[in-house]
């Protein structure tokens, strides 16, 4: 990874703060990523469980070049569209076209359905009706997978109930953790399963 870049996670009035929480923590402690928080605008918001958040910038100030992955929760406002289309979507299209990687969860999967990113990639959302539902330019009902968390061609999709799924698809794509601790932390945090020590060596 370039020491520039970041990891960028779009926050706004009422995200779904436990839905990137995963992935976010495991960035930072194994894979020593800087993760920057951008709103729409610079005033602080307040997640859906009540953490109120000061963004570090505002949408339009980010520097591409410094964008190693950019995260979208989930959130009730994206249903409701009232959030910067132009701006956002002008942002996606420009980081994919770099092949930055562009991750997105739950409701946060309409803001990639509306651009046409998911038109012609493996994705899923909360259900297949979902997205044709809410985004009426989504014409990618064929390339719906029904799994918790889908990457393809630096596209990851997830459901809201594949928090971790999600988490492991992130660290896949930026390589982090190697393959084995990789799935190691899947049975931890999704299956409670704890790593087998071995016994000590008899004296």
């Amino acid at each position: 990874m370039p020491s520039d870049q970041s990891v960028y996670v779009i926050l706004f009035e009422g995200f779904a703060d436990w839905e990137p929480a995963h992935a976010l923590a495991e960035l930072r402690r194994w894979g020593k990523r800087v993760v920057r928080s951008v709103g729409f605008t610079c005033e602080p918001v307040t997640s859906m469980g009540g953490l109120r958040v000061l963004p570090d910038l505002a949408l339009g100030g980010i520097p591409m070049a410094d964008v190693e992955l950019l995260i979208i929760p989930g959130g009730d406002m994206w249903q409701a569209g009232a959030y910067p289309r132009e701006t956002l979507e002008s942002l996606i299209a420009s980081l994919l076209e770099m092949e930055t990687p562009v991750a997105a969860i739950c409701a946060g999967t309409l803001a990639l359905a509306r651009t046409g990113a998911l038109n012609d990639r493996r994705h899923t959302s909360n259900m297949r009706s979902y997205l044709s539902t809410h985004a009426p330019e989504y014409s990618g009902t064929t390339h719906y997978v029904d799994a918790l968390a889908v990457r393809d061609r630096h596209v990851i999709t997830a459901s809201g109930f594949g928090s971790v799924d999600f988490a492991r698809e992130i660290f896949a794509e930026l390589d982090v953790l190697s393959g084995a601790d990789q799935e190691l932390w899947f049975d931890m945090f999704k299956h409670g399963k704890l790593p087998q020590l071995s016994p000590a060596p008899h004296q």
